[in-house]
């Protein structure tokens, strides 16, 4: 079988907005179809679902179990779907957490058909709750993973690393064309810095305000918080109180977006996840990021931004105070950020692996 007659299947919790750009195109990358199965979020969650227009879509049924971190999802539906597709090859999302997934890798290994899992790593220590979930990823053919530090996790817990691909984390295709100009001077107005995401709390949004708050006046900045989310009341009020320079834009998409990524002189990321970051990059944005779960240390380097302490303010204003004092140092960082996106992390890369782990998959299962 060459990968032009494969049938993939992806199984994701839920299909948000956001990834569906990538779908699409991974669609195009195998000719007999794509299809993703998926459900519902909780409404608290305000997550935005996609509408794919070239991969298939089949819903599902989410039944959620508890919150926070004792949260579990149960998926009804997805072996009838299975029955219906008939996916040569499966890439679940490797959590623990969505108990049907055993079931599900059951009936395909049935079937001889191999399931690629989709996560993030594994994190280390040797306690019962690690070694479950040790356990629930060694029953994959082959894993997906955003990072290299992910990777190493993996590979720390004596998975082979041949079978482990890296599939960077990417919302933005490879950018064509010279890299966008920004300003060298702040002399004539204050620099300009922009948050994109979800507002929730982990994003930690707050302490972007009282950073900026902090910060000497000469060097204060303008602040565009785009994006919308359960915190968002929370942060406005915040915002009036600390720093009312921050603009709540709402939730942009396109070129709205777009237009406010070239008025911008630094991104900033204070907390964890954020797709948005590798956007930021490829308009030749430099960054400040929290390290989190081992994406940021793939996309900001000493070369184009700064990473700091999770959720440490000083960190932040440190980091804060280097970038908006030298601006010329900012344009040139913004190059190397252009460049990342060019040539490491975009959704070519991103597919690529995906279409590897595939591949080795298949045939690992006929061995």
């Amino acid at each position: 079988m060459t990968i032009d007659g494969i049938k993939l299947g992806i199984l994701q919790r839920v299909l948000t907005d956001y990834r569906v750009p990538f779908f699409d195109y991974l669609a195009g990358q195998f000719p007999a179809g794509v299809q993703i199965a998926a459900g519902e979020a909780r409404p608290e969650e305000q997550i935005v679902p996609g509408q794919p227009k070239v991969c298939g879509f089949h819903a599902v049924r989410n039944i959620h179990v508890l919150k926070g971190g004792m949260y579990l999802c149960q998926q009804v539906g997805v072996i009838e779907w299975l029955e219906t597709w008939q996916p040569d090859a499966l890439i679940v999302e490797a959590n623990p957490r969505y108990l049907a997934t055993p079931q599900i890798v059951r009936w395909m290994h049935q079937r001889n058909r191999p399931v690629i899992g989709w996560g993030l790593g594994v994190p280390g220590g040797g306690t019962f709750r690690s070694n479950l979930r040790l356990a629930f990823i060694k029953q994959f053919d082959a894993l997906l993973t955003y990072s290299r530090a992910g990777r190493s996790q993996y590979a720390e817990t004596g998975i082979r690393t041949e079978s482990v691909f890296v599939a960077p984390n990417a919302a933005a295709f490879r950018p064509v064309g010279a890299a966008p100009v920004h300003r060298v001077s702040f002399e004539n107005s204050p620099a300009v810095v922009i948050f994109v995401g979800r507002l929730q709390a982990r994003k930690r949004v707050d302490l972007l305000l009282q950073a900026c708050s902090q910060l000497e006046p000469d060097i204060q900045p303008g602040l565009a918080i785009v994006g919308d989310g359960p915190e968002r009341d929370a942060l406005q009020a915040l915002a009036g109180q600390i720093y009312p320079k921050a603009e709540f834009t709402g939730d942009l998409r396109g070129a709205d977006l777009d237009d406010r990524f070239r008025a911008a002189d630094l991104f900033v990321l204070p907390g964890t996840g954020g797709l948005a970051l590798q956007q930021a990059l490829s308009f030749a944005l430099p960054a400040i990021a929290a390290e989190g779960d081992g994406t940021q240390m793939d996309l900001v380097r000493l070369d184009n931004g700064w990473l700091v302490k999770p959720g440490d303010l000083e960190s932040l204003k440190s980091a804060l105070r280097q970038a908006l004092g030298n601006p010329l140092d900012l344009m040139i960082k913004g190059h190397e950020s252009f460049r990342i996106v060019r040539d490491e992390v975009n959704m070519e890369c991103m597919a690529q692996a995906f279409e590897e782990a595939v591949w080795y998959a298949l045939e690992r299962s006929k061995a």
